[in-house]
């Protein structure tokens, strides 16, 4: 397509997610619109539908990607549904833009990492949200620039408030760790060869059967040690943030920023209460970021062997956290495409 025309996206799934990403690209976003809404509940993906001016509802992906009018994919539906819908992209070379996971398990993303090869050329960035956000950025153009020397260890932290019904004790990996396993190979530019996991004494206010809070190890291929700090029921707010160790100073990111006040014997500021708010500015940068690089006919950012080594640190760190052993990360060899 010409890079001045208007980019029509399908966005499949139109959960919290995917509605979010609808108002993003009707509001926010410059040079796309949403051409068609995929959701398996009919009535919700016509609600969607209803108030976006020639947008068409779909219950099934593929028919969406057959609209003439769709020139690319939002994929934002969960992440068992997403290597069908891949799949099916990548039949019709559309670029895709998936929110992680890119699959659930490695066996399944290596599937569609072998897919894409065939294509011979690259069509899915995946949707890791922090590789956009302002103190992530910076901190990388610090580490890039060998400031402060070599760096020796990440130290991370990962607070939510609480936690939804039914969260277990795989889904702190796969649904939060995640995000903690892609911004390290990205700090570090390395690949995470082992995991971790430990529990300390839990806290009261976490549902039954959870093992909150937990400490997770990764060792790279570096040998660089880093740790999370993962507290999924800390009750008082949303708190991301990671530091830096290097041969010649730290650097740190994460601290609460705003207004602080001192009134009425308090001192203070604020916490932020969930993702959405705390990564607002980085889900628009990703997606705009997307539309841009799509209108050039490029792919950019986190690629398919991001999402498959992501999946493998998962499925490794879900293996330590049950047995409390030390265990090995297993990768295929990095595609030429991919390095």
């Amino acid at each position: 397509m010409s890079q001045y025309a208007t980019l029509g996206v399908a966005v499949i799934g139109t959960g919290r997610m995917g509605a979010d990403h609808v108002r993003r690209l009707n509001d926010v976003i410059s040079g796309a619109r949403v051409a068609a809404v995929v959701d398996i509940d009919a009535d919700r993906a016509k609600r969607v539908a209803d108030g976006i001016e020639g947008c068409t509802p779909h219950t099934d992906p593929a028919a969406a990607m057959a609209d003439p009018s769709v020139d690319a994919v939002l994929i934002a539906s969960p992440g068992a549904a997403h290597e069908e819908a891949l799949l099916a992209a990548f039949a019709r070379d559309l670029p895709v833009l998936c929110e992680k996971p890119l699959t659930p398990d490695p066996a399944s993303a290596l599937r569609v990492l072998e897919a894409e090869q065939r294509l011979g050329r690259r069509r899915v960035q995946v949707g890791f949200m922090r590789r956009y956000d302002a103190d992530y950025l910076k901190l990388k153009a610090l580490l890039g620039q060998g400031a402060y020397g070599r760096p020796l260890m990440l130290h991370n932290k990962h607070r939510n408030a609480d936690t939804p019904p039914g969260f277990t004790n795989a889904m702190m990996i796969h649904d939060s760790v995640v995000h903690e396993i892609d911004v390290t190979r990205w700090l570090l530019d390395e690949e995470i060869t082992a995991v971790r996991v430990l529990r300390p004494v839990p806290t009261g206010h976490a549902p039954e059967g959870l093992s909150d809070p937990q400490l997770i190890l990764f060792e790279t291929s570096a040998g660089q040690i880093v740790d999370t700090e993962l507290f999924v029921n800390c009750g008082f707010g949303y708190q991301v943030g990671c530091e830096a160790v290097c041969e010649g100073g730290t650097a740190r990111i994460g601290d609460d920023h705003g207004v602080f006040v001192n009134a009425a014997g308090k001192w203070g500021g604020s916490i932020t209460p969930g993702f959405v708010e705390r990564f607002e500015e980085a889900y628009d940068r990703q997606v705009q970021r997307w539309v841009d690089a799509t209108r050039r006919g490029e792919v950019e950012g986190p690629s398919c062997w991001d999402g498959y080594a992501a999946a493998a640190v998962c499925e490794a760190g879900v293996r330590a956290q049950a047995t409390g052993e030390r265990v090995e990360v297993e990768l295929v060899e990095r595609p030429a495409l991919y390095r």
